[in-house]
């Protein structure tokens, strides 16, 4: 970061903000006087007490220290597909920091029905690419940190090491229960979800939990029923927004969480069951 006049940056803000709000049209003078990113200039903003004006909906809910908190935050969102796209979007919304986002795939064609990133223009091109540029247009503040890769047990470790929380947005039994394998060894939070039709799942893992290998016991092999019963527009919506508010109750230490249950979705009766798993 380039260095500075703090108390130029006291009288910038007294003289832009609209109370304690500073609008994106004075965070970019902010930007462009200080030679900052804006990462850093959110940074900067909220340490001095003020807020940047995006976030002006959050703070009934969400403390100005607090948003600082989810700046400050690192999240992997593992699979940018149907759930992964619309945990990206939120994500990038509320404000967390820094998202590793990762998938080896290309939009294909039977995407464009669910995932929020699939576009016309992006079949053929890779899913993590697409995060990045959705990213950068929704909330510049967010650092995207693409891995065109699969995960597995012999990369999770080293790759997943440092975050705070893990999203599982995967499309497979067998990743998911490596993926939780992973996690319990770097000691990182897990959110799980999956979706099949009308139907969804979603819960909160901690280190030592093991609860998909409990849920999965009787599995034997092959990707489970979603591939059988696909996927519409609004099920990896549903899910995934309620795996996003799982991940900001982690971050932020605030709230009851999903933890050693599953919430079962069904959205064919709308009915919602609370499942232990013990």
């Amino acid at each position: 970061m380039k260095e500075f006049d703090h108390e130029q940056l006291k009288v910038f803000l007294a003289e832009h903000a609209q109370g304690d709000l500073l609008s994106w049209a004075n965070e970019l003078k902010l930007m462009n006087l200080f030679g900052l990113s804006c990462n850093s200039a959110d940074e900067l903003i909220m340490t001095s007490g003020f807020l940047p004006s995006r976030y002006q909906r959050n703070r009934h809910m969400i403390s100005t220290e607090q948003q600082y908190q989810l700046l400050k935050s690192q999240v992997a969102v593992v699979g940018c597909g149907g759930l992964g796209g619309y945990v990206i979007e939120e994500l990038a919304r509320l404000g967390v920091g820094r998202l590793m986002v990762i998938d080896s795939d290309v939009f294909e064609e039977h995407n464009l029905n669910r995932q929020l990133l699939a576009t016309i223009d992006n079949l053929g091109t890779s899913k993590v690419d697409a995060a990045v540029k959705r990213v950068k247009q929704i909330n510049p503040a967010v650092q995207v940190d693409p891995r065109q890769i699969a995960v597995g047990l012999g990369n999770g470790v080293e790759l997943l090491a440092g975050m705070d929380v893990v999203v599982d947005a995967i499309d497979n039994i067998n990743g998911r229960l490596d993926l939780e394998q992973i996690c319990h060894q770097i000691e990182v939070p897990l959110v799980y979800g999956a979706i099949a039709g009308w139907f969804g799942q979603v819960g909160c893992i901690k280190p030592g939990q093991r609860i998909l290998q409990k849920l999965y016991a009787n599995w034997t092999a092959g990707k489970g029923i979603e591939s059988s019963f696909g996927n519409p527009s609004f099920t990896p919506a549903v899910a995934a927004s309620l795996q996003s508010a799982e991940v900001c109750k982690v971050l932020l230490g605030h709230g009851g969480l999903l933890e050693e249950r599953i919430l079962s979705v069904d959205l064919l009766h709308m009915q919602f069951d609370d499942i232990p798993v013990q």
